[in-house]
């Protein structure tokens, strides 16, 4: 029997003033996983974090929490990093923070303890009595992304939670969204960042044009879209390679650096990889062969150049 999905929606759709802003969206994100939402600017995915915030309502459909229908109780029990950040400029970081634990249900005892180890986990004690508009934006992220996880909720939202970060901080709030999973947490990951993806990701589901396009684990959806594409690394010719490839190969494109050459090849008319190896060993020396997986961002821009074509031909 398969475990509840932490978070179910069924055909959950939303209009604003005759714009369709998500249609019969339908996901379940698995308990302790990683799930990205992802999906061009003005998809829908600002649109359904909000009503899974129930920050606004669906027009139809159903939301699902550990099996019960979502409401009010269970916002407890999330945490939600918005892209547009909210701390208020004028308060005093500690201050702030205390506040919006508190809003969490934490008590005053509770939040000033995980305040007190979080922020010397991230080295920022010195922060504590600095008003927000005194930080800089990855600053102020760090602070939010702080009083978004400590009252430990069973399912954390991130909306382009490195924004603002550079590399040394975004690995740092890489390695904490990691040891959240490992303790449990599930985390809904909204980004453009499709390296983020292939790192952090287990799920993911591609929202284009207001609808799910795409959706399922990360490496089934990579395997889905395989292409018979292989790199091949080699000593000989780039000719006598090119004759070689005879109606199992097709030469995409090639390359030599100081002596040695490399070409990616796709396989045709049905060949297989020992078709097409056994006829160009005959006249080349293989050194390397690979097969070329798509990337994640790949995947995303072929996945929507795809459905948009269709709707155009429909």
């Amino acid at each position: 029997m398969s475990q509840t999905p932490i978070f179910r929606a069924e055909n959950v759709s939303k209009a604003y003033a005759g714009h369709v802003a998500i249609e019969n969206i339908s996901i379940e994100v698995p308990k302790g996983s990683i799930f990205g939402l992802l999906g061009p600017n003005g998809a829908g995915k600002t649109t359904f974090i909000r009503i899974i915030n129930q920050i606004t309502g669906p027009d139809t459909g159903s939301l699902w929490f550990n099996g019960e229908r979502l409401e009010q109780k269970h916002l407890h029990q999330i945490g939600y990093l918005p892209e547009e950040r909210g701390l208020y400029k004028k308060m005093k970081v500690g201050e702030q923070a205390l506040y919006l634990c508190q809003l969490k249900g934490l008590t005053k005892k509770d939040a000033l303890q995980r305040l007190k180890y979080w922020f010397e986990k991230f080295g920022i004690e010195a922060w504590w009595h600095k008003k927000v508009e005194e930080l800089s934006k990855g600053m102020a992220q760090k602070v939010q992304f702080i009083v978004t996880v400590l009252h430990e909720p069973e399912l954390l939202i991130l909306d382009e939670p490195f924004s603002g970060f550079d590399p040394i901080n975004t690995n740092l709030i890489k390695s904490e969204i990691l040891e959240l999973k490992k303790k449990g947490t599930t985390i809904i990951f909204s980004t453009h960042n499709m390296g983020s993806v292939e790192e952090l990701c287990d799920h993911i589901a591609l929202i284009n044009n207001s609808r799910v396009i795409l959706d399922g684990e990360v490496g089934e959806i990579r395997n889905r879209f395989r292409t018979q594409t292989y790199d091949i690394e080699f000593k000989g010719s780039m000719m006598d390679l090119g004759n070689s490839l005879g109606t199992y190969g097709e030469l995409l494109n090639h390359d030599s650096d100081e002596g040695a050459l490399s070409a990616r090849v796709k396989l045709v008319n049905g060949a297989t990889t020992n078709q097409l190896l056994g006829n160009i060993m005959r006249s080349i020396e293989v050194t390397g062969f690979h097969e070329v997986i798509p990337s994640m961002n790949d995947i995303f821009i072929e996945a929507v150049e795809r459905y948009n074509r269709e709707k155009q031909m429909a």
